[in-house]
């Protein structure tokens, strides 16, 4: 499963939430494909004061502060 991480550089956030979603590749066949806002004026338009934003089959599941358990149970819903 691709999920689509929206990040930019310098963002203290955006450190975190890649951890918490390696952390779950580590247990999940996930494939993290990041784009960085600042290379993409949609993006940066869309998603400037949200980041970072993760998204699943085109819906964004977490923004923001990113919750570990709340993507975990995210993932294994849309994998069943």
């Amino acid at each position: 499963m691709d999920i689509v991480f929206y990040t930019r550089k310098k963002c203290s956030l955006c450190v975190d939430a890649k951890n918490i979603l390696e952390i779950l590749q580590n247990d999940y066949p996930i494939n993290i494909v990041e784009k960085d806002i600042d290379t993409n004026e949609e993006w940066t338009e869309k998603y400037g004061l949200m980041i970072p934003v993760i998204e699943i089959d085109g819906e964004i599941i977490q923004s923001g502060l990113v919750d570990l358990f709340v993507l975990e149970e995210k993932i294994k819903s849309k994998l069943l």
